[in-house]
């Protein structure tokens, strides 16, 4: 195969001076930029390309993630990795977009495990913006929650996104019991790509924000016994509606047996409403704690009515 026009005078041009290439590398200069900034430009400029011929055209949308760890350098996604890290980060791109969020694998690469998927709802233009796709609800639920990934990674104030935390915190005990990191890398309809990670750094600190501590109140509940348990529990519950408020308040069984309740008993309880809270914000664990019996005359006022149990 005969040698092309200019790559013969590129290489007659640096045989006359060896150093030309250097000089235009350093009159160029050097960008610093991550891989991700350099994707986008190269998919945002195939986008106008695309336009050019269709201007409604749009880009496919794609989710990779990455596993990596010793367990995952084959390349291979194993059974039960599936419900352990890809249900999770589903339900959590549909927490975070309001609304479900179905999301299917497309392929799988090695380097070291790279899951492929996609929405299964695609990209449609808009007709009311020129040359744009619609928002899709994939797109903002996975934006939101890469940006939590990055605010564990960091490990920064995540409180709000409390509302994720139950699919991270299952997210984040898979990672660690398989020993695995996640790279999560987001290619929007638009051209534009989002990275996050989640590497045990990340998973550390999810543990960490598991920790609870207490949260007391003291109310009085007043109403009729429906169910009394030999466990030291009594189920009272705050009006004859079907749908009024009940109460499971503990006792202990001794203090129990000497106060010779019977169902139907209406009753006034001072009780002690505990609460633990986690770290973010969310109540682990709520109990009613029976402290004594309350004069017949303090009632409760609506508005200040307890959480039902």
């Amino acid at each position: 195969m005969s040698e092309s026009s200019w790559r013969r005078r590129m290489r007659e041009a640096r045989a006359q001076d060896p150093e030309a290439t250097a000089r235009l590398l350093d009159e160029l200069g050097t960008e610093d930029r991550d891989a991700a900034e350099i994707d986008a430009d190269h998919r945002m400029s195939r986008l106008e390309a695309m336009r050019e011929y269709q201007p409604g055209a749009t880009l496919q949308e794609e989710l990779r993630l990455r596993l990596s760890g010793p367990e995952a350098e084959r390349g291979a996604l194993r059974f039960q990795w599936g419900n352990a890290l890809l249900d999770p980060v589903e339900r959590a791109v549909s927490k975070a977009a309001g609304t479900p969020v179905e999301l299917e694998v497309t392929g799988l690469s090695r380097g070291s495990t790279v899951v492929h998927a996609r929405p299964v709802v695609s990209v449609v233009p808009d007709p009311e913006v020129l040359g744009g796709p619609v928002a899709t609800a994939a797109d903002k639920g996975v934006r939101t929650f890469a940006r939590l990934l990055t605010a564990l990674e960091e490990e920064n104030d995540v409180r709000e996104w409390a509302q994720l935390f139950d699919s991270v915190d299952a997210l984040s005990k898979a990672l660690d019991r398989l020993q695995l990191s996640l790279g999560l890398t987001w290619y929007a309809a638009d051209g534009g790509v989002g990275q996050a990670d989640l590497t045990q750094r990340g998973v550390q600190y999810a543990k960490r924000l598991q920790a609870t501590r207490d949260d007391d109140q003291e109310f009085t509940i007043s109403g009729h016994i429906t169910e009394l348990r030999s466990s030291g529990v009594v189920k009272v519950k705050s009006g004859l509606p079907q749908n009024a408020a009940a109460y499971d308040v503990r006792v202990e069984p001794e203090q129990l047996y000497r106060m010779r309740l019977v169902l139907g008993d209406n009753v006034h309880f001072r009780v002690r409403f505990r609460r633990k809270l986690d770290a973010v914000g969310r109540t682990r664990v709520s109990e009613y704690h029976f402290l004594d019996m309350a004069a017949e005359e303090l009632t409760l006022d609506a508005a200040n009515d307890p959480p039902p149990a």
